[in-house]
């Protein structure tokens, strides 16, 4: 079969289409025909060379794919894991999109059952590979924060591939939905998606705007991907036992933070990963996405948010697009 292989990391145009081994089933997993890749920044990481694939994942970048089901390997045995068996659950041509350590661009992929979900008939094949990694990484972090319907979120970055479905299950889950984006069109289009107030954050009265929305109480969670660069003005925007949530680096990595008022906040600072997680854990979290988010998207409450389709062997182009911050949503390679 063919995948896109990156032999020089650091060079984008590098990566091109060649001919690797075909995915073989193993007991508990599926391979799936692949109908499109989601393309996300962990995949720029990994080309550039920061961000090698964990043990056993594929050479090659994709962490979510869409397409259907091809055949399954044998069920799991008691003696290799404690959890049930998922592989009866699929059947081949099943409509199913999955998340993934790794090897996503390519003709055909295996994973674990567990961490494969099913396709309602309401939403395109394609644009359905713009849903596993960003609703997993949502709800996971939603549960780290203990959020709760009524309770007031600010997404920052409500235009990126993680942030337009943040505001989409934040408010399907009953949360007041605040989101900041780049410029006056993109806050715009992230508040039809849906949130009550998006701000442009390179407005320098972000955080007065922010605390005028909240009556000068702040919000109770802030899901951030900036990182170090958002250190100072998400702790001033944060409520009395506010919890922030670093989900990216965009802005770095090492910053410094007040931690007096972090401690008259009574504020916690939460960071989450997801590609590294134990396999339980990240079945644990599929299933929290299927009960909590999927019927929001059976429903069209929470919509995959496409900025462009391009073919497999445009995996550079598509790399040079999400990397100059054009992208609203996500960009997906098609098979």
């Amino acid at each position: 079969m063919r995948a896109i292989l990156n032999e020089a990391p650091g060079e984008p145009d590098v990566l091109q289409l060649a001919e690797v081994a075909e995915p073989v089933a193993t007991s508990g997993t599926v391979i799936v025909q692949v109908a499109a890749a989601g393309v996300n920044r962990a995949d720029l990481l990994q080309r550039a060379g920061h961000y090698p694939p964990p043990p056993g994942a594929p050479a090659w970048p994709g962490l979510e794919v869409s397409g259907t089901i091809c055949s399954a390997g044998p069920p799991h045995s008691s003696a290799e894991a404690p959890r049930p068996d998922q592989t009866t659950a699929w059947r081949p041509g099943d409509r199913v999109c999955a998340l993934l350590t790794g090897g996503g661009y390519a003709e055909r992929v295996v994973v674990d059952a567990g961490l494969v979900l099913p396709v309602p008939d309401e939403v395109d094949l394609v644009d359905a590979a713009a849903l596993p990694e960003a609703t997993a990484t949502v709800i996971s972090n939603l549960d780290a924060a203990q959020a709760r319907a009524g309770q007031t979120i600010l997404v920052r970055g409500g235009s990126g591939g993680v942030g337009s479905s943040a505001v989409q299950i934040a408010a399907g889950l009953g949360l007041r939905v605040l989101a900041t984006a780049g410029g006056g069109q993109r806050a715009a289009r992230v508040g039809e998606i849906c949130a009550d107030n998006v701000f442009d954050h390179h407005d320098d009265s972000l955080v007065q705007s922010v605390l005028d929305a909240t009556d000068g109480r702040g919000v109770d969670i802030i899901l951030d991907v900036l990182g170090a660069g958002g250190l100072a003005d998400n702790l001033a925007m944060l409520a009395t036992g506010g919890r922030l949530v670093v989900i990216g680096l965009q802005k770095g990595r090492r910053g410094t933070l007040d931690l007096g008022l972090l401690l008259e906040r009574r504020a916690s600072v939460i960071g989450t990963t997801l590609r590294s997680r134990p396999l339980d854990e990240r079945v644990a979290i599929v299933a929290a996405v299927r009960d909590k988010v999927w019927p929001l998207v059976a429903e069209g409450r929470v919509k995959p948010v496409v900025h462009a389709r391009l073919p497999l062997a445009q995996a550079p182009e598509a790399h040079r697009m999400l990397a100059s911050g054009e992208v609203f949503g996500k960009v997906l390679l098609t098979v």
